[in-house]
């Protein structure tokens, strides 16, 4: 029998990106990979956080996905052979229940076993620090050069017990909204609430939480999800707006929401009662307005770098100070630790606030929004239109991900942009860029276009928003026709 550690350097190197380590079920992502890893990463949460925890505790969680029991008992039993002790989830749950764990429980952290939002061949290892959110890249990185040193794990081995992740999550999530007013209204047929959980990890939490009729979508366990991905994106959720369009034309004088959590629970997107489609661009405006005047919080906003410009306006109506970042939770989380936040949010539906922990949470988003919606009686669409209103700034957004031919192409892009950026896109002058991650132009007429590239693959991102969803589009054409002359 091979050793485990001639398996892990025959197979593609493990690498950990903004979130986790990702791969491909039995190609990349592997039991014998997976055990290998796991104490490793639990001996650097302990040489991280270990000063600050009284015990030597790891949480061990997992989502929905195939294979992902099995694959967290095999971490669970890896990480407690190492001489670590493990607290195994009794069931699946949302991510943000298991970094909520670790600060509950002051662990060193823990790894949770969840590919997000990516297609069911996938799956994942996330993890997340004793302070409850996803660690630093210093931490990832000394994970990363142990694996390169072959280093091993080696102690007496500790103890393993399992808990339910949802019970301390659930109470922690009820005290932060009232929860017995958003559960009036449904009892009482004044809101009604659709939650597409699309096959996920977010699977009966509202119920959970509320204890009142939800109209669930997806609940069952599907590891394909459906032939798509488990992502709040319109293209996977044809049912779910076909459903509300067609409960608000029978019932035109009641509060509907509708509901959409990724795999793992940690985005969301949301439908108001029309039908239509809610992107956290349209989401975080809404929040921010609702936890300073309904809630009476304060503290800095976050947004990153492709976050709409009507956010920080909203902002300046409470006085709120706004702090923009790369695109990528951990820049949010990072500055959440070290300032009082409001909220942080990005533009793929990401979501965390400062009175919670550092960690995007989609539950916690969907209460605030279904509380948000009774206390002001209004359809969610109406309070985004009444805050255009108010700030005098009315705009659409778009995005495409765009696929070169390699990372040939794509380092040429990237050389035309650090060496002759564009000067004028689309008839329109830049007046300004912004390059902390990739490149912003800010054009004349106040539309804007972002340039990023992935890291791991050939492929463009184009961000853009402007005053009409026709404008947008002609940018975003635009963009697509330079990068195919570059």
């Amino acid at each position: 029998m091979n050793h485990p550690l001639s398996i892990l350097l025959t197979s593609p190197s493990i690498k950990f990106g903004t979130d986790g380590w990702r791969g491909v079920i039995a190609a990349d992502f592997t039991f014998e990979r997976l055990a290998f890893v796991a104490p490793l990463a639990a001996k650097v949460l302990a040489d991280f956080y270990g000063k600050t925890t009284d015990n030597r505790t790891v949480i061990v969680g997992y989502d929905r996905r195939f294979l992902s029991e099995e694959f967290a008992h095999a971490v669970a039993d890896a990480v407690t052979a190492a001489g670590f002790d493990v607290l195994l989830s009794e069931g699946y749950a949302p991510t943000p229940a298991f970094s909520w764990a670790a600060k509950q429980h002051h662990a060193l952290g823990a790894l949770v076993i969840t590919a997000s939002h990516n297609p069911g061949k996938y799956s994942g290892l996330k993890v997340k620090g004793a302070f409850g959110g996803s660690v630093p890249p210093v931490v990832t990185q000394r994970i990363e050069a142990m694996l390169k040193e072959g280093v091993t794990v080696q102690a007496t081995p500790s103890t393993l017990q399992t808990f339910d992740p949802w019970q301390g999550y659930c109470e922690e999530l009820r005290t932060k909204v009232d929860i017995d007013q958003i559960q009036q209204a449904v009892k009482q047929g004044k809101l009604t609430v659709f939650a597409d959980v699309m096959h996920g990890a977010a699977a009966g939490g509202l119920l959970r939480l509320l204890d009142a009729p939800i109209r669930e979508l997806h609940s069952h366990r599907d590891p394909l999800f459906g032939g798509g991905a488990p992502e709040p994106l319109p293209r996977y959720l044809t049912e779910l707006l076909g459903q509300v369009r067609s409960y608000h034309q029978q019932n035109p004088t009641e509060l509907v929401v509708g509901l959409v959590f990724d795999g793992d629970s940690d985005r969301i997107a949301a439908v108001d009662r029309q039908g239509n489609f809610l992107s956290s661009q349209i989401l975080i405006p809404i929040l921010v307005e609702h936890l300073v005047a309904r809630r009476g919080l304060t503290g800095e906003f976050i947004k990153t770098i492709s976050g709409s410009d009507l956010m920080p306006r909203v902002a300046a109506l409470y006085g709120l100070s706004v702090f923009e970042t790369p695109i990528g939770y951990k820049y949010i989380a990072d500055r959440m630790l070290e300032t009082q936040v409001l909220l942080g949010g990005e533009e793929s539906g990401g979501i965390g606030y400062g009175n919670h922990i550092p960690e995007r949470d989609a539950l916690l988003s969907a209460l605030y929004l279904l509380e948000a919606v009774v206390q002001s009686g209004r359809d969610l669409s109406d309070l985004y239109r009444d805050l255009q209103k108010r700030t005098g700034y009315i705009s659409e957004y778009d995005r495409i991900d765009l696929p070169l031919s390699g990372m040939d192409a794509r380092d040429r892009l990237l050389h035309q942009l650090q060496t002759n950026p564009p000067r004028e896109i689309d008839g329109q002058p830049v007046v300004d860029c912004l390059a902390i991650d990739g490149y912003k132009f800010r054009l004349e007429d106040g539309s804007w276009l972002l340039i990023r590239f992935s890291g791991t693959e050939p492929v463009l991102r184009l961000y853009s928003e402007a005053a009409t969803l026709e404008r947008v589009h002609q940018i975003l054409d635009w963009a697509k026709e330079w990068a195919g002359k570059a």
